[in-house]
Formats: C-alpha cells, sequence, structure tokens
C-alpha cells in the first residue's frame, strides 16, 4: 500500500477520493479535477486498486471510484501499532487522535 501511494500522482487520487468520501468520483472527474490524462489515470487507479486501497463500481458507464476506508484504518494501524514503544523520554511520543485535546 504504502508503495502505491509513493508516488505523487498516486497520493493525490487518493487524498481527493478521501476528500469525496463515500459516493467517490468517477474516473472522468478524477482525471478533470487532477489534470490527469485519462491513459495516464487509468493506470494509477489500477495501480490504487491492486493495492488494496480503492474500491471500484460500475454505475451504468461509468467507473465509479472510492477510497478504502478500512483498508486505510488498517495501514494506519500498522503503521502506528508500537508508536512508543519503549521511548521513556517524557514527552517524546504522544500521539493523539484528530480533534481530541490533549
Amino acid at each position: 500500500m504504502l508503495d502505491s501511494l509513493a508516488h505523487e500522482t498516486r497520493l493525490d487520487v487518493f487524498r481527493l477520493l478521501v476528500k469525496a468520501g463515500e459516493t467517490g468520483l468517477a474516473a472522468g472527474e478524477i482525471a478533470e479535477h487532477l489534470a490527469v490524462s485519462p491513459p495516464t489515470l487509468s493506470f494509477h487507479l489500477k495501480e490504487l486498486k491492486n493495492a488494496g486501497i480503492l474500491q471500484v463500481r460500475r454505475d451504468g458507464r461509468r467507473l465509479v471510484y472510492r477510497a478504502d476506508y478500512e483498508a486505510m484504518g488498517s495501514l494506519l494501524a500498522f503503521l502506528t501499532d508500537e508508536c512508543c514503544v519503549g521511548v521513556t523520554i517524557t514527552g517524546a511520543c504522544v500521539p493523539t487522535p484528530q480533534g481530541a485535546s490533549a
């Protein structure tokens, strides 16, 4: 998953789809928002889908993409699983969820 997000265009696509929410966006809408050619976008969407962080559904003739929030949550959990393990310095690692008061 991290490898697929390491490319600037794929990261931009993923961020856009996270902002779009559960309804997602059609490929044409993504291309328009990001000024990416359809063949280039198709390649990047395939890479993100194969990495397991996008879901796609058919809506008539359009393919609609959305971020896979469950996969994103699993990735974040993996990355923070051992956060602060072994830290003995006070205040060196104090992760707080966004919006929570410290």
